[in-house]
């Protein structure tokens, strides 16, 4: 039986605009998800399709939280012939997501897998960049402590100038106006930033400028889900 991995939108949009309609199909189908969030997720299938009767599913929650040995369990409905779905809290399931985990024990069992379309901030961020698309990296979130994040910055930096090659990371939402700041003090002016917010939401806002010409004009990212790209 098939393991989905289903998309969900980055924010508050219409779904039809970010999800094609195969996967509604898929979805109203299913019986069995695995999931970050359950009041997440089931907000997601009424959204689908606003019959669905929610109280016949079953939800797994994998998170922060799960135990590893709990994991495998969640496939259990894979091994008596039927199908799962794995939902993120947004964009697609196992990139910068737990549900990696889940799907590495699929593939280890020899399940099919299948990835469904539907957004990737990462990719739609670096799409919209300018910057090399044939060779980036992707490095999650960068250290708290002040001191070590100004370090990885540098070290990111210094990547992207040798290697010639995108360096894509993410912040918590509330920490960065700070991390941009940490960027400019720390990179050298000549240093092409990308800042991509709101992601497909009718707030989307992608630029990329030199450090230097950043400096003049800071935008207000505060709480705004936002991927950096040096370069």
């Amino acid at each position: 039986m098939v393991l989905y991995l289903i998309p969900t939108s980055l924010g508050e949009t219409d779904l039809d605009r970010i999800l094609p309609a195969y996967n509604n199909e898929i979805v109203n189908r299913l019986d069995f998800f695995i999931v970050e969030d359950v009041r997440t997720a089931r907000r997601f299938l009424k959204k689908i399709n606003p019959a669905t009767d929610i109280d016949s599913k079953t939800f797994y929650v994998l998170n922060q939280h799960t135990r590893p040995e709990e994991i495998a369990g969640f496939l259990k409905p894979l091994s008596e012939g039927r199908e799962v779905g794995v939902i993120s809290e947004a964009g697609c399931p196992a990139i910068a997501d737990p549900g990696a985990d889940v799907v590495a024990i699929a593939q280890e069992r020899g399940f099919k897998v299948v990835p469904l379309v539907g957004p990737s901030s990462i990719l739609l961020a670096l799409m919209a960049s300018g910057f090399n698309g044939q060779s980036f990296a992707f490095n999650g979130y960068l250290p708290v402590q002040p001191a070590d994040r100004t370090k990885a910055i540098k070290r990111l930096e210094n990547r992207a100038h040798n290697e010639k090659q995108s360096q894509i990371f993410i912040e918590t939402p509330y920490r960065n106006i700070k991390m941009l700041q940490d960027i400019i003090s720390v990179c050298q002016p000549s240093t092409r930033l990308c800042i991509a917010a709101d992601i497909t939401l009718e707030t989307e806002f992608i630029r990329t400028k030199t450090v230097s010409n950043w400096k003049n004009q800071l935008p207000d990212l505060n709480k705004r889900p936002c991927i950096f790209i040096l370069y």
